[in-house]
């Protein structure tokens, strides 16, 4: 395993890339819902130092959300904002424990598992908050599953974010799984005059 400091820096560089990837396939189109929001959450759970874990990945979509938010015309606050602030929080959560035994199926299992939590409780929150639902049992079925007219159903979401998270997720371990760039002794000494 790589030092907790070269982990660090390499989710950094990660965590970049994927909130830049983010702003451009928010900005410039895209399959919807397919971001690597997930897995920034996640992995920076497993990966980031303890004092980042949280507050890093978290910080990371509230400043691309504010550029998101503003393109689309989107409020800042409201109730399906907290809720996926609270899903991301869970999978900082579930990121934070497994990183001392981050294999990639656990990795991989707790992805699919934010996904779930992530559209359960987004979901919810649009039909608590939405007067286009019926605030009944079929109305929150109608959430999960159909959505609002007009609109792809909530499943075709729930696709996107689920291969995002795993697919992102999974370059995220095969970076941080890669053998880090190391320069022997010998190749300094010759480059040194």
């Amino acid at each position: 395993m790589k030092p907790r400091h070269t982990q660090t820096a390499a989710a950094l560089l990660l965590l970049t890339a994927a909130v830049l990837y983010r702003l451009c396939a928010g900005l410039f189109g895209g399959l919807p819902n397919f971001s690597p929001v997930a897995a920034i959450a996640l992995c920076g759970g497993v990966f980031l130092a303890p004092g980042l874990a949280f507050p890093l990945p978290l910080a990371a979509l509230f400043f691309s959300d504010l550029a998101l938010n503003a393109h689309y015309g989107v409020p800042l606050l409201g109730t399906e904002m907290l809720a996926r602030y609270i899903a991301l929080g869970l999978a900082v959560a579930l990121g934070w424990a497994l990183r001392e035994r981050a294999k990639a199926p656990a990795v991989l299992a707790a992805a699919v598992a934010g996904s779930l939590l992530f559209y359960v409780l987004t979901n919810t929150a649009s039909w608590l908050g939405s007067p286009r639902y019926a605030q009944s049992f079929a109305g929150w079925l109608q959430a999960l599953t159909l959505g609002v007219p007009g609109y792809p159903p909530t499943w075709m979401f729930f696709r996107n974010t689920l291969l995002s998270d795993l697919l992102f997720t999974a370059l995220f371990l095969a970076c941080m799984a890669a053998p880090a760039f190391t320069v022997s002794p010998r190749s300094t000494r010759a480059a040194c005059p």
